[in-house]
């Protein structure tokens, strides 16, 4: 049976989050210069101090967790996002980091890294009203779904600024699109742009990925990169209530990246 519009771009960005869990579960539902803030002396910090990676155990008590960021449920990225590197591949060895990025992967060469997924609660509101005020709009903000997926990497010496000029420089490099498999499922992403930047940290980052649905059109999603130290902390957003409407993702939510860079010392 064909799927329709609305199947096929959630099984789509459920394929642009890189996760095999949320494309089973939409298929039973049926500033714009991308600058990144960066300096010399950042940049070269880490070398310098001769940092040492923080351990996946350390990493994952950075992660926010749940209570402390108001109107989202947090559960760990273990269920929704790739396990490794191995099941992520692109055609294009630069655009690699990109892909990562989305994923929750370490976007540098380190082996600590840590991730976990965080919900917008929608539900919230009509679950404090007694059945007989919960009105329309209450009812369709508790079926919307809005994920940011966040992941955290820690690296020794340098390698959390070459991690993240590594996605800084491949949002240029991979303008013109590329190809990913991330387990087992293909996607083509067909442009690459620059997006506002957060300006949180040393340095960040931010970039658009516009992925085709199928042939029905493309869906546009948002990413952001931060470096704070020698933590590169990686945000990616599906919100398919937007898709559905609009084709595009709503943005990385700003209280999402402030929560979580201010955890991270």
């Amino acid at each position: 049976m064909k799927r329709s519009p609305g199947a096929r771009l959630c099984a789509t960005a459920a394929i642009g989050a890189l996760s095999l869990s949320l494309l089973t579960a939409c298929s039973d539902e049926g500033s714009k210069d991308g600058d990144a803030k960066s300096t010399a002396s950042a940049a070269a910090s880490g070398a310098a101090s001769g940092a040492k990676a923080l351990p996946k155990a350390a990493l994952e008590k950075l992660l926010l967790t749940q209570g402390e960021i108001k109107g989202y449920k947090v559960t760990s990225g273990d269920d929704t996002l790739p396990a490794s590197k191995s099941a992520v591949k692109t055609d294009k060895e630069a655009c690699a980091p990109l892909a990562y990025a989305m994923s929750g992967l370490a976007p540098g060469d380190t082996e600590s890294d840590a991730s976990n997924t965080l919900t917008e609660d929608n539900a919230s509101a009509a679950a404090t009203k007694s059945p007989g005020d919960i009105s329309e709009s209450d009812l369709e903000n508790a079926f919307k779904v809005n994920l940011t997926f966040v992941g955290l990497s820690s690296y020794e010496g340098d390698g959390a600024q070459k991690a993240f000029k590594s996605v800084s420089d491949g949002v240029a490099a991979c303008s013109g699109g590329f190809g990913v498999t991330a387990q087992g499922q293909k996607q083509k992403i067909t442009k690459v742009a620059s997006d506002k930047a957060p300006g949180s940290g040393d340095e960040s980052v931010a970039f658009t990925v516009d992925s085709d649905v199928e042939g029905e059109g493309s869906a546009t999603f948002h990413t952001q990169v931060v470096r704070k130290g020698n933590t590169v902390a990686s945000f990616y957003t599906v919100d398919f209530a937007s898709l559905t409407s609009t084709g595009k993702s709503s943005a990385v939510p700003a209280a999402v990246v402030d929560a979580q860079i201010a955890k991270i010392k």
